[in-house]
């Protein structure tokens, strides 16, 4: 970390980005207040012209082909590896400026944040990137040189060398994953930070171009204000494949502002939830399902993409779903001196009090509805005995439905498979095959366990897609090439 750097985690102003090639003194910056009144942090982000996003995407596609394209793929893990090592050690200046700063710039509980990046940076070592680059490359020599084909001829897969990034800003560190993505396919890299969290990407930057420094001009941290139609044409236009986050109303804008020869690939609002079978619901096992789906809720505050904001729960067990919704609310209780809740917006605190005031209603118009916690407390929980998937306020409030049996949940979700993801299931392993199959035909993504679903394993199909397929582009040396080439050789005359 550079002096000027170690400065900018001191104070109360940081300064977000990495600019390849560009000076401070070059750049106009504008500055952000985030986090809370009594907890305030002023970020300063670059706001670049359209000549210098020219320049530096540029310089990027460049570096890249110099010092990214020609690297062994196991060498670039194991760059990668040295600075999560890094980011882990609780000594290091740049692990300490992340625990100093992230809970101050999203308001996220400081404790929340601490063990949530332990167990978010541990599936970027070297051993699960290994994994996680076999899960799409079943010879990941093809990353590096031509390999030869089975049937005949030779492949090779070749990133881009210019990806651009629109990261979302609703969980702590999520650019990582496309971050190391873009690097594992050696692309060059424009990442545009979100607003609501420009930290981690940032500093992740910083780290890579100090631990490597043949890297320091492969990749760029930048921003501009979301849905600026003349930026993001001029952006979009260098780039070879964009890969956004976001609302599905600003993907659907910028795949507008995209050129028809760029490589769109969004991820969009996703719909999660969790299905606990009555084999789950003995009294010995009960206390510790809830335990597991409270867990599920509480990290983020259902920030994220994989938090559920629905449990499926099925009649017949010792522990019946009204139980088990009560045994929910009382973990979240638990948890809410463990892990504090951020403060919410004024819009977000409006939408959690429509939320509640609604169903207090439908509980005194319908005998098998119940709220639960109060309404000074941090959470609520809403039990309900009419079949129904809708999406809550997030914020720690979820829906607890009770069901006859598991395939009763297959209607209900039907008609929402467009937005479907994860599915934290608690059942036995005779149901498992065949639910996963049901909810696959559905349309979910993603099924794990209760209490994993914030926690995807490396390499996981993000909205069943591949992480790293996607971004490459294949190339085939035909085996008619190499029989000819045959003809010309030396020892043919």
């Amino acid at each position: 970390m550079t002096a000027a750097h170690k400065e900018d985690v001191k104070v109360d102003v940081f300064k977000a980005g990495y600019l390849p090639g560009l000076r401070d003194d070059e750049v106009r910056w504008k500055r952000l207040q985030l986090g809370t009144p009594n907890n305030a942090l002023t970020v300063e982000v670059p706001e670049l012209s359209n000549e210098q996003f020219k320049t530096l995407a540029s310089r990027i596609r460049q570096a890249s082909r110099t010092h990214l394209k020609s690297w062994p793929v196991s060498d670039i893990i194991r760059t990668i590896d040295t600075a999560i090592a890094r980011l882990l050690d609780a000594q290091d200046p740049y692990r300490q400026a992340l625990e100093r700063l992230l809970p101050r710039a999203t308001g996220f509980d400081a404790a929340m944040v601490r063990l949530g990046l332990n167990s978010y940076l541990q599936t970027f070592r070297a051993l699960q990137l290994q994994r996680f680059v076999t899960e799409d490359f079943a010879n990941p020599k093809l990353l590096d040189e031509f390999q030869a084909r089975l049937k005949g001829g030779w492949s090779k897969s070749i990133g881009p060398d210019l990806l651009v990034h629109v990261w979302a800003g609703n969980v702590p560190a999520l650019p990582l994953w496309s971050f190391v993505s873009g690097l594992l396919v050696k692309a060059g890299t424009i990442g545009k930070i979100a607003t609501a969290e420009p930290i981690f990407a940032s500093l992740f930057a910083r780290l890579l171009a100090e631990i490597e420094p043949r890297w320091a001009d492969c990749f760029a941290v930048v921003w501009w204000q979301g849905g600026d139609d003349v930026v993001e044409r001029c952006v979009f236009s260098e780039a070879d494949v964009v890969l956004a986050y976001g609302g599905n109303t600003a993907l659907r804008a910028m795949q507008d502002r995209m050129p028809v020869t760029t490589r769109f690939l969004p991820h969009g609002h996703k719909l999660s939830f969790g299905i606990v079978s009555n084999a789950a619901l003995s009294v010995l096992r009960g206390q510790a399902t809830a335990r597991a789906a409270a867990l599920d809720v509480a990290r983020w505050d259902q920030q994220g993409c994989y938090s559920p904001q629905v449990f499926y729960v099925q009649r017949g067990g010792q522990v019946q779903p009204l139980e088990f919704a009560q045994h929910l609310a009382s973990e979240l209780a638990a948890l809410a001196s463990k892990f504090t809740r951020r403060s919410l917006t004024l819009e977000e605190a409006a939408s959690v009090a429509t939320w509640r005031e609604h169903h207090e209603f439908e509980s005194l118009r319908q005998a098998g509805h119940r709220v639960l916690g109060d309404a000074s407390q941090a959470f609520t929980i809403v039990y309900t005995d009419t079949p129904q998937l809708l999406p809550g306020p997030l914020n720690r409030c979820a829906l607890v439905v009770a069901v006859d049996s598991l395939q009763d949940v297959l209607p209900l979700i039907e008609p929402q498979r467009a937005y479907l993801q994860t599915v934290g299931l608690a059942a036995a392993p005779e149901e498992l095959l065949a639910l996963g199959e049901a909810l696959g035909q559905a349309g979910v993504t993603r099924i794990c366990a209760l209490g994993a679903m914030t926690s995807p394993e490396a390499g996981w199909h993000h909205d069943g897609r591949f992480s790293l397929l996607d971004l490459v582009r294949m190339v085939d040396i035909d085996q008619s090439a190499e029989l000819a080439a045959e003809r010309f050789t030396p020892y043919e005359l």
